[in-house]
């Protein structure tokens, strides 16, 4: 018995040993993470000052270095708050933050500039100096008063084309200009329509041919009415396939700007078939009412009627005038035209290229839950290319961004040939091989 007692005794002392030593554990692992409480404290206070920086100084930053270090600050706040929770470390103390603004970034923005037509931060912004905003403003002001009642006219306009220009997150966008992030995605789209209802006569097709005529005249293409190619916008997801793109076929001038645009199409439907579908097409073929003024006489004696120059992936018609086909036979006439064909068509790239570059949310992939309204918003900044040219604006120079990879190579077109398009194509093919040789 004494020995059972003595055994039964010892299995109590290990057990209590034990016991205690659970029960010390938690307090081991609080011991070890107490010298991460100064550490945790020091970066807080960095995160809230960092905070106050950006409070008191976002009318001086880039809106790429604003948008950039609110991130930062939003993912350093949510890991401080995670890392301390999963520590089990006692709050930190923060710093008392500083008082709220009264006002939007957009009104404090607009007083910061009332004094100067032509801060640069204008354009930083908006890409559009103060004069051309407030003249975008009064022709879109009617269309926005009526379909945004609640909004501001100036705020709705500005936060698109800020949207536009940075690719900004509706979030962000809102609580620049004060606004939900509901408000923020509908004013977005009016601001598109109301663009694209106000400036259409910008596409100067039908208005100014005279000006275009001549405009190609000085670039060695007499009576040439314009430049038929195609952008590729990307769309995010398997809605259009895989590597999924919208086409937009569009005529520019001389100078790139932007003459017809036709947006929407999906870059699995073959460049031919989307031609004949566009009101160009039908305008030219069926009603007569582009293309049919007066013959050109060329130096050599022949005569050509108005024409468009078209990528290698259209059909070659009487008006509408392609490269030759690279043969073994290829004559240095047929090489001068493909010389200058290539030039002209370089303005088409050219053009959406500025396009992208301007307004970086074009350069993006677009989200493919919100692809129906993908062609609005590129036909809004392609009236918007053409507005800022009226304006003079600086260019925003092509960066190469935001191209589907077929961007550089179209598929050449294969079908038949019209025969009078042959006849004016080696017509003016002559005309330019003897101006190159004269000069």
């Amino acid at each position: 018995m004494a020995a059972g007692s003595s055994g039964g005794g010892g299995g109590g002392e290990n057990s209590a040993a034990a016991s205690s030593t659970a029960t010390t554990r938690p307090k081991t692992k609080k011991h070890r993470n107490d010298h991460l409480g100064p550490l945790i404290s020091i970066l807080t206070a960095a995160t809230s000052a960092a905070q106050s920086f950006l409070l008191h100084n976002d009318l001086s930053l880039l809106p790429s270095q604003a948008l950039a270090l609110e991130s930062h600050l939003r993912s350093a706040s949510f890991s401080l708050d995670s890392l301390v929770s999963f520590l089990s470390l006692p709050p930190p103390s923060k710093p008392l933050p500083p008082p709220p603004r009264q006002d939007c970034w957009f009104r404090r923005f607009l007083s910061a500039t009332h004094a100067a037509d032509y801060d640069p931060r204008w354009t930083e912004f908006f890409r559009m100096s103060k004069p051309s905003f407030s003249l975008l403003l009064r022709l879109v002001s009617p269309s926005l008063q009526s379909a945004l009642p609640s909004i501001p006219p100036d705020h709705a306009l500005a936060a698109a084309l800020y949207r536009l220009a940075h690719a900004t997150p509706y979030k962000a966008v809102g609580r620049q200009f004060g606004l939900d992030s509901e408000d923020a995605c509908r004013s977005f789209f009016v601001v598109c329509r109301a663009i694209n209802d106000n400036l259409g006569d910008l596409l100067e097709l039908y208005s100014n041919r005279e000006r275009i005529i001549v405009g190609f005249g000085w670039i060695m293409l007499p009576n040439c009415c314009g430049v038929l190619g195609f952008g590729r916008f990307r769309v995010e997801g398997d809605w259009l396939g895989r590597n999924g793109c919208l086409l937009v076929q569009a005529l520019v001038d001389s100078e790139g700007r932007f003459l017809d645009v036709s947006a929407g199409w999906p870059s699995s439907l073959r460049p031919d078939r989307i031609l004949c579908r566009t009101p160009l097409f039908s305008a030219v073929e069926e009603s007569r009412e582009l293309l049919s003024g007066p013959n050109f006489v060329l130096s050599n004696g022949s005569s050509i009627p108005q024409y468009i120059m078209g990528d290698a992936c259209f059909p070659l018609l009487a008006w509408l005038l392609t490269p030759y086909d690279e043969e073994s036979s290829f004559s240095s006439i047929k090489m001068e035209f493909n010389y200058t064909h290539s030039r002209a068509m370089g303005l088409v790239r050219r053009a959406f290229a500025r396009v992208r570059a301007r307004w970086e949310l074009l350069s993006k992939p677009w989200k493919e839950e919100h692809a129906e309204f993908f062609p609005v918003v590129i036909f809004a900044g392609c009236l918007l290319h053409n507005f800022l040219i009226q304006c003079s604006e600086p260019v925003f120079e092509e960066n190469g961004v935001g191209e589907c990879e077929e961007d550089q190579e179209v598929p050449a077109y294969e079908g038949e040939v019209n025969k009078f398009g042959q006849v004016v194509r080696d017509a003016l093919a002559q005309h330019l091989s003897w101006v190159s040789i004269r000069d």
